[in-house]
């Protein structure tokens, strides 16, 4: 097991490295004059220039990358050009606010699709029927739709819910959770709808199993099938599509968190790419590389646990 997560931990630095070198590269090579963009067109060429080296932008750009790199080693990912901050600072007091919003969403995402795919896959019928509609209706509807209706009915028309979730969590746990009700519910609908109808498939498929059937025929009991053994081969299936929705769930929290208002990484993002604000993009990508990096670790870390026919292939 030790093995086959070292080979697991160390293709993830592969692809670190891979990723942050392409993103570099695409970035600094695509945003035209960047010190034109941040002095402006009034800006004399000598002006341009002396920007350019006070950023390093004069320098090669292999040099540049390995600049960037040994300083993000240490943890240093450089300061934005227009407020200076730190890239770390920036991202130290907005990832709190995105990682608990999404976190929340999967684990209540995770329990709810597997009693609802589960319940559909053993009691099939109009249980089953319901499941397949609304994965349909769920899959067809947006977030930032569901974000905006949540918006209007719950917020603006009945006042359940406060309109924007900009309150911290210093003013208390419960007002703190009263104001994420809404971004998490926008995560969760998605969620659910499309992991229940996957669970209940892989459920489905374990069910029709031939040792399914030979335990039947020994007389074992459905529950003790069901829980001992079904679950247990059906999950590598059920964890995939979790760590595929969280992933995909990154991209769309920069929606909700513009929509609710919320300090996390989406407004960081989008207002760094209007200004090719390159340190601070650098930064928002690299926090999201690593935290799809570690779910998927995570996630064949506890594929191999389960299935140990993972860790041989």
């Amino acid at each position: 097991m030790i093995k086959f997560i070292a080979k697991r931990l160390g293709s993830g630095l592969v692809v670190l490295f891979v990723v942050s070198a392409l993103t570099f590269t695409l970035l600094y090579t695509s945003s035209g004059s960047i010190a034109r963009n941040i002095l402006g067109d009034q800006a004399t060429p000598e002006q341009v220039a002396l920007k350019e080296q006070e950023l390093g932008l004069d320098q090669p750009l292999v040099t540049r990358y390995f600049a960037w790199l040994g300083d993000a080693l240490s943890g240093n990912l450089g300061a934005s050009w227009f407020t200076s901050e730190p890239v770390a600072s920036s991202l130290a007091t907005r990832i709190p606010v995105t990682m608990t919003m999404v976190f929340t969403a999967m684990i209540l995402i995770a329990i709810c699709a597997a009693l609802i795919g589960v319940a559909a896959a053993v009691k099939r019928g109009w249980v089953d029927r319901l499941v397949q509609v609304g994965a349909i209706v769920g899959d067809s509807i947006p977030g930032y739709v569901i974000g905006v209706l949540l918006v209007t009915l719950l917020a603006i028309q009945l006042g359940f819910f406060p309109a924007t979730s900009t309150i911290s969590p210093e003013v208390g746990p419960e007002a703190w959770v009263y104001s994420m009700t809404l971004p998490v519910i926008a995560l969760l609908i998605n969620g659910v709808t499309g992991g229940a109808q996957q669970i209940r498939s892989a459920v489905i498929k374990q069910l029709e199993r031939d040792y399914v059937r030979t335990l039947r025929s020994r007389g074992i009991g459905e529950r003790e099938i069901l829980f001992k053994h079904v679950l247990r081969s059906a999950a590598p299936a059920g964890l995939t599509v979790l760590s595929l929705q969280l992933i995909g769930m990154l991209g769309g929290v920069v929606i909700i968190e513009q929509i609710f208002a919320l300090p996390g990484m989406g407004p960081l993002a989008v207002t760094a790419t209007g200004q090719s604000d390159l340190p601070v993009v650098m930064g928002v990508v690299m926090y999201t590389v690593v935290v799809v990096i570690v779910v998927n670790l995570l996630v064949d870390i506890l594929n191999g646990w389960l299935n140990p026919k993972v860790r041989v292939s």
